[in-house]
């Protein structure tokens, strides 16, 4: 493998139930000994697909980052772990320290390859309902305009906040604690923000369903890019791989997708996305 100052790479929404994205996973390599890689949730449902796709990633990456998407938080009845929101996401988190990949619990590492020195902050943020349909002024009012839609997401029924009495809720808090650790991080460094979800809501004007929405985020984040100096914002979730700018900060989302979605594009899946290649 060639050796180099190293590359940051990013992918998302692996989905490693289906035959043809476990391919995909299966070819998954670093370009060089030193490339980390940035995985920003929906690994898998399953606990013994995550654990199983961690380990092959981490045994071939030099490190590893995982910020938890919805699908690894569902309970659903055909997974061995029955562990419901917090407790969950706790297994979680020990099943990757075990593996050495970094969770949003553990201390932000510095990249000092191509494109560094920069903090990567791996996020667990959820949503909270605020990216409402217009005219919405309350969670209730946009519940009812996407259920009219036909459009309600899974999570509704599989992502538990046990012990928080809601989604919102467990959302609000993890906002609070990720701000007071992002703080911290020293002026002079820059970061790339690892979450699911897109920081801000302008990737959502795309949706074919925009009642989705409610799901992608939360409006407490809209300045975070530029309050914690992002150098690069990497996001999945959305199933629309792209890369927009937003006040001059390149946001990529960088998902998979299930298979009937890749499959209908011009070109195969791209892979790993190559983060901060501009930057020298």
């Amino acid at each position: 493998m060639p050796t180099g100052p190293g590359r940051l790479l990013a992918i998302s929404d692996l989905h490693v139930r289906h035959d043809e994205n476990k391919k995909v996973v299966d070819g998954l390599r670093p370009e060089t000994e030193h490339d980390w890689l940035l995985l920003a949730g929906d690994v898998s449902e399953s606990t013994v697909d995550f654990e199983d796709t961690l380990r092959l990633l981490s045994d071939r990456f030099a490190k590893v980052i995982w910020a938890p998407g919805n699908h690894e938080l569902w309970t659903t009845a055909a997974d061995p772990v029955q562990l419901r929101g917090q407790a969950r996401y706790d297994h979680l988190v020990a099943i990757c320290r075990r593996l050495g990949v970094i969770t949003p619990e553990d201390p932000y590492p510095v990249w000092e390859g191509a494109g560094g020195p920069v903090a990567v902050a791996p996020l667990f943020l959820l949503y909270d309902y605020t990216f409402r349909p217009a005219g919405a002024r309350t969670r209730q009012e946009a519940m009812d305009i996407a259920e009219r839609a036909g459009v309600v997401c899974t999570d509704e029924f599989y992502l538990h906040p046990d012990p928080y009495p809601s989604r919102q809720a467990w959302s609000r808090a993890r906002v609070a604690h990720t701000a007071a650790r992002l703080a911290e991080i020293p002026d002079h460094l820059p970061t790339v923000l690892v979450n699911h979800y897109p920081l801000v809501r302008e990737p959502t004007r795309v949706l074919r369903f925009p009642e989705f929405a409610l799901w992608c985020g939360t409006e407490a984040t809209e300045d975070w890019p530029v309050r914690f100096r992002a150098a690069a914002v990497v996001y999945g979730h959305l199933h629309i791989p792209r890369l927009i700018h937003q006040d001059g900060i390149p946001h990529h989302e960088v998902s998979l997708g299930y298979p009937r979605e890749w499959k209908q594009r011009a070109t195969a899946p791209a892979g790993a996305v190559r983060i901060l290649a501009e930057r020298t």
